[in-house]
């Protein structure tokens, strides 16, 4: 039997500089960043942080406390090991339902774990200058 996915939090500020270094992608209430150690640790780091901008102090606490909760079920079946996650609030954070943040954090840590080249791109729209004159 394989063990268990150890995961431990990121607690000083260099390690959410670096990881703010990595990818990310927002989704509804939260942004997710990663950064991939490459130290040959399978463990999984875990950051939480919500700005001022969100509210004050009950309502930061409020939504990292819902982040908390949401990798705590997440992170075990669509985290990468050997990598670091910072969970970013955003203003919705709080009054978003709980089934729309789960979803917004299983889109954005499947979206995460797959490589930018395999993403299939965006169609893009064309621009004004694109199109001939009539």
């Amino acid at each position: 039997m394989s063990d268990p996915l150890q995961i431990k939090r990121l607690l000083r500020r260099p390690q959410f500089l670096a990881a703010a270094k990595g990818v990310s992608e927002a989704r509804g209430g939260v942004v997710i960043q990663r950064l991939e150690r490459g130290d040959g640790s399978p463990h999984i780091g875990l950051g939480f942080t919500a700005t001022r901008k969100i509210g004050g102090a009950v309502v930061r606490n409020r939504a990292k406390r819902r982040l908390r909760e949401a990798a705590r079920a997440m992170l075990p079946v669509h985290g990468v090991p050997g990598s670091d996650y910072v969970f970013i609030a955003r203003m919705g954070t709080t009054e978003r339902a709980w089934d729309r943040l789960l979803d917004d954090v299983k889109s954005t840590l499947t979206r995460l774990a797959t490589p930018k080249a395999d993403r299939p791109s965006p169609a893009r729209a064309p621009s004004g200058q694109d199109r001939p004159n009539p």
